[in-house]
């Protein structure tokens, strides 16, 4: 059984070509993949399924629509950003802002990383960063809502993780364990302030809406590729072993890659995989980062990321499939 972060489901074996380890180069597309799901060629880079931007991408499926949630537009754009598909392929991005009103302690135009999951006992559950008045950092905070689409509703009246003396709290992601025990992760936002950046995993309430004793450091920024920083932290469980997928480096450029570590406890120790996951040159995609990797109705796992336009203007939205080899996540481009 395969538990995904921001959601729970069971993922059976998937009958796809692996072209892709670590950070191999392209071979040809998925094989098994049925109409209406993304596939790639393989002679070329893959394509963005929703060609805007769209960074930090969060996938949910209800029902028969999968919803996805990213980051705000560069400039005046709102506060974060909702699409829908029927298959993972076609997408329409939507007018209205999921998160219409910031809660009072968040100040306008820095609403980050999105994370959006069902919550117990019916509604959804969102996570957001946002930029704080007091501490001056970004901070994490938590919200409500009847449907995928919104409107949420902040909770409380200060963010639900705000470390000031760590540089504050980005990239939240609800992870549910097989016996239902829900968790949350971030990254500490060390490297605006000269800081270490770690990745963080705390129990959360069942409602997802307070956290429940302390957090545990999982990783640190440490290998040559990741540059200076960890960040966008995704929580897979593959059998017994969990396994920690996160961005690392510059997000502004073609050094911004995924990588991962796995462990056998959901706490640690975590060991880092020695190669990423996704590359600028492994894709063809510039900077592929915020990932995140959800199972569709028929088992067959996808891993969602951004990926820099030709003028690195903008992050467009991309979906491939994801297989394993033991318990090494294996993409397709």
């Amino acid at each position: 059984m395969v538990v995904w972060s921001r959601r729970v489901a069971v993922v059976a074996a998937a009958a796809l070509t692996v072209s892709l380890a670590a950070c191999g180069g392209p071979s040809s597309s998925a094989s098994g993949a049925s109409a209406g799901t993304p596939t790639a060629s393989a002679s070329a880079a893959p394509a963005p399924v929703l060609d805007d931007d769209f960074p930090d991408p969060d996938l949910l499926h209800v029902g028969d629509t999968w919803y996805a949630y990213a980051t705000q537009k560069t400039g005046p754009f709102g506060n974060l950003q909702v699409a829908t598909s029927k298959d993972l392929r076609s997408w329409n991005l939507l007018s209205d802002d999921p998160l219409p009103k910031l809660p009072r302690w968040a100040t306008a135009g820095r609403t980050w990383a999105p994370d959006v999951s069902a919550a117990r006992g019916g509604g959804y559950v969102l996570y957001f960063a946002a930029h704080s008045a007091d501490p001056y950092v970004q901070c994490i905070g938590v919200a409500r809502g009847s449907a995928p689409t919104g409107p949420f509703t902040p909770v409380g009246d200060k963010p639900l993780i705000c470390p000031g003396d760590l540089g504050g709290a980005i990239d939240p992601a609800s992870f549910v364990d097989a016996d239902g025990t829900r968790y949350l992760l971030w990254k500490n936002d060390g490297n605006c302030c000269g800081k270490d950046t770690w990745l963080w995993l705390q129990k959360t309430t069942p409602d997802g809406l307070r956290l429940v004793g302390s957090p545990t450091k999982l990783i640190k920024q440490g290998q040559a590729w990741e540059g200076n920083l960890v960040e966008a932290p995704d929580l897979v469980r593959h059998g017994s072993t969990y396994t920690l997928l996160y961005s690392a480096n510059d997000y502004s450029g073609p050094k911004y890659a995924t990588g991962y570590a796995t462990a056998s406890a959901i706490t640690g120790p975590y060991t880092k995989a020695v190669q990423p996951l996704l590359t600028t040159d492994g894709t063809d995609v510039v900077g592929p980062g915020g990932d995140d990797v959800v199972a569709d109705p028929d088992g067959r796992s996808w891993i969602a990321f951004h990926g820099w336009d030709e003028a690195q203007t903008r992050r467009a939205l991309y979906v491939l499939p994801v297989t394993w080899q033991g318990d090494r996540p294996v993409v397709s481009p």
